[in-house]
């Protein structure tokens, strides 16, 4: 794909090595138009530059491994990753907890496939007397993609209970959410909310458990999608309003549904261990209505290895791999998008109201692909403008669409880049404390690791946020939140949190940043705000010090904040010992 004319980098500058002293902030791209700065003097010093950075780009996690996969250089994208600001209406981002120890519970499997498996035509079928809608393969024929008519008849399963709470096993001491709820509330000390509800997982699951997506938040619904199961909750009691039963396995989601409250589920195409994340669901989050399902067709080793990174943008859902995009319309299903034209292609979106997409090119060279940070249009996949990465830099995560914030890597580097809302360098973070330590969906799930799920990061117009990793191990998992001038990177302020509990910013909302307050041994978490100038932090939500434990329980939780209500949603669930049923999955604070 050709840049515009006019608007190439200048030639001769762009990827040429790098030549920054050391311990200095990396220039990681240059703009198709001329950056507001002197591109190719020596950068702001900054801890980004150095090898070993902690943080996702570094050394993994002690124990967070993971199987091998294509080097990214050679065909094969980075891992991108929750959260960054919301887009769409009624949708809270999540905050999520860094890693503590361990890879995924319940170690999930290997992510490779043994097989291609081509997409197959998709029916509807009824379980007589069952009240549970769902898909089930019958042709397994491959080929182009196909719609099917869905489930948008079916009606969705209701529990008859009107309390999420259930009867505690004869041979389980766990006490029941209801009895857990109620005693926490008991005691309540003044100032703190009330612990709403509490909901199990509910879903036998196999070795090696499962992600979690979502929560999702839709007008008085709670929505979470787990295996083969897509359910809705009331947001003040926790009712079960809805329950979906899949055909097979979720594999993939995006990280927030349309404005009208439609979300596109990616799905295995069958029941088999090893089956192919090449379908898509349907699903009203309103009515627990599935409609429209069809697969779609995954092309060469690379397509078939590569992870899913999925976006909503308007009325678009597309399908990000290593070589290709698919988009199709969420209302009806139908395609709008495959493989572009030129040798440019994206690899995955942000979701919300800016279509910022991450694209590789292929190259003479075997040993990299050059990459673009663009803007497209959702519904024809023009480009709208395009970044042009420096070489040997590749795109990891997108941590704000509006404004343009992305996180670029290289094997032992890592830099945070600021573009202009037309896509051209605006600056390059540089500064603070260090140690700086995002989690996102690379960190957490072993399925669908979207470009925009990151947690710990948020943004307004003028101001980037950022959580460390723990400060002092020994004194507690206390660690600091630090701000970053968008319009020259430079460091504003950093924010200790308690010695006891970390602070994870989460987005911001009427001027103030939202931050997730972890909690800690008899100490509740909550929602607590600060304003752009740092400072003195406060709260607006305190979870009961009574429920901690109860909070505790949720490891790397996607954290939503809406209308005053605070939910913690389990990112996976172990199929271990068969625990998995009891294990808390969604818990709600509030009034």
């Amino acid at each position: 794909m050709s840049e515009p004319p006019g608007q190439q980098p200048p030639q001769g500058e762009f990827g040429a090595p790098y030549g920054p002293p050391p311990e200095t902030f990396p220039a990681p791209g240059q703009g198709t138009a001329q950056p507001s700065g002197p591109y190719g003097a020596p950068a702001p010093s900054g801890p980004y530059a150095q090898p070993a950075q902690p943080g996702p780009y570094a050394q993994p996690a002690p124990g967070y491994g993971r199987p091998s996969q294509p080097a990214p250089g050679y065909g094969y994208p980075p891992q991108p990753g929750p959260y960054g600001q919301p887009q769409q209406p009624g949708y809270g981002y999540p905050g999520q907890l860094p890693p503590q120890s361990g890879g995924p519970r319940g170690g999930g499997r290997f992510r490779g496939r043994t097989g291609m498996i081509v997409g197959a035509a998709l029916a509807v079928v009824l379980l007589a007397g069952a009240g549970i809608w769902f898909v089930s393969d019958r042709d397994g024929k491959g080929g182009k993609p196909t719609a099917g008519p869905g489930l948008s008849s079916g009606q969705p399963h209701v529990s008859p209970s009107p309390s999420p709470s259930r009867s505690k096993n004869a041979d389980d001491d766990k006490p029941s959410p209801r009895a857990q709820v109620d005693a926490v509330n008991a005691e309540l000390k003044p100032g703190e909310a009330k612990m709403l509800w509490l909901q199990e997982g509910g879903v036998d699951l196999p070795e090696g458990g499962a992600d979690v997506y979502g929560p999702w938040i839709f007008g008085d619904t709670v929505v979470k999608a787990m295996y083969h199961t897509v359910t809705g909750y009331d947001v003040t009691d926790g009712r079960l309003k809805w329950s979906l039963r899949l055909p097979t396995n979720a594999c993939a989601a995006p990280s927030q549904p349309t404005a009208d409250g439609k979300m596109v589920l990616g799905v295995k195409h069958t029941t088999s261990r090893d089956s192919e994340c090449n379908a898509l669901q349907m699903v009203d989050l309103r009515t627990g209505k599935a409609g429209w399902h069809r697969s779609y067709v995954r092309k060469g080793l690379w397509d078939g290895l590569s992870d899913l990174r999925m976006a909503i943008n308007g009325d678009t859902v597309t399908v990000g791999r290593t070589s290709r995009t698919d988009a199709f319309r969420v209302s009806d299903g139908k395609v709008l998008f495959g493989k572009l034209p030129g040798n440019c292609q994206p690899f995955g979106f942000a979701s919300g109201d800016v279509a910022l997409a991450a694209a590789s090119c292929q190259t003479a060279a075997d040993d990299h692909k050059e990459q673009l940070v663009q803007k497209r249009d959702p519904v024809t996949g023009k480009v709208l403008w395009s970044y042009k990465v420096k070489k040997g830099w590749e795109v990891a995560q997108i941590y704000s669409a509006d404004p343009p914030v992305v996180s670029l890597k290289k094997p032992d580097k890592w830099a945070i880049l600021v573009l202009n809302t037309n896509g051209t360098y605006r600056s390059q973070l540089s500064g603070g404390p260090g140690g700086y330590m995002p989690t996102c969906d690379k960190d957490v799930l072993t399925e669908g690791m979207n470009l925009d799920n990151c947690s710990g990061v948020a943004a307004d117009a003028s101001t980037f946020y950022m959580a460390t990793g723990t400060v002092d191990a020994k004194a507690g998992p206390g660690n600091r939140v630090v701000a970053f001038d968008l319009a020259t990177g430079k460091h504003r302020w950093t924010v200790d949190s308690p010695v006891e509990q970390a602070l994870r910013p989460m987005r911001t909302e009427g001027g103030k940043l939202l931050m997730y307050l972890a909690a800690n041994k008899n100490k509740g978490g909550g929602i607590a705000s600060l304003p752009p100038t740092g400072g003195k932090w406060e709260m607006v939500v305190r979870h009961p010090a009574a429920g901690a434990d109860v909070e505790r329980e949720f490891f790397d939780p996607r954290v939503v904040y809406v209308d005053g209500r605070t939910f913690l949603g389990q990112t996976r669930i172990s199929g271990m010992n068969d625990d998995e049923i009891r294990m808390r999955s969604l818990a709600a604070f509030g009034s």
